[in-house]
């Protein structure tokens, strides 16, 4: 016992068992490797958002899973151009219920016993994209653009907030 004081005490403290390349649980995904914590718990749930009519990015994801923690990253950059127009509700994989059936507005009736899935709806409910595994961003722009109907990337600018505090540099001649 005194041995083990005595090596916690000369900092043989040992390494964190978990991070982002690794099937360890280490905490909430979104707070901890998107930077992101506002995201769970979500402010709707699924039945909720088709019942609203808005647009909706459902994630089902495990905390303990090195592709859904690299993944949180980009679900967290799409909330910055979508998240005041469209609804992101994450769910845990292992907060489905278990059951015989579901309804359409849940979660369990898309799950595909795979993480990280996401799906897509539109404005009128309809399921517009489902895909299992580490998608990319723009893969899910490209969805969201046509859920929006907004421009292609190709034929548009990058969306992006202007910096608040701007600063002008522009050298103009004398007068």
């Amino acid at each position: 016992m005194v041995t083990l004081l005595l090596w916690l005490g000369l900092g043989g403290q040992p390494a964190a068992l978990a991070g982002l390349n690794d099937d360890n649980y280490d905490g909430n995904i979104f707070a901890l490797y998107a930077g992101n914590g506002s995201l769970v718990p979500p402010r709707v749930d699924l039945e909720q958002s088709l019942k609203y009519g808005r647009p909706a990015l459902v994630v089902i994801y495990v905390d303990d899973s090195r592709d859904c923690k690299s993944f949180s990253s980009v679900i967290s950059q799409l909330q910055a151009p979508y998240g005041r127009v469209a609804n992101f509700i994450p769910v845990m994989a292992d907060a489905i219920p278990v059951k015989d059936t579901y309804e359409p507005t849940e979660p369990g009736y898309y799950f595909h016993n795979a993480v990280p899935q996401t799906l897509i709806f539109n404005a009128d409910g309809e399921l517009v994209f489902n895909e299992v595994g580490v998608v990319s961003y723009e893969a899910i722009d490209d969805v969201m653009r046509e859920v929006f109907d907004l421009l292609p990337r190709s034929e548009s600018v990058d969306l992006r907030r202007r910096p608040v505090n701007e600063v002008n540099t522009e050298l103009v001649p004398e007068s």
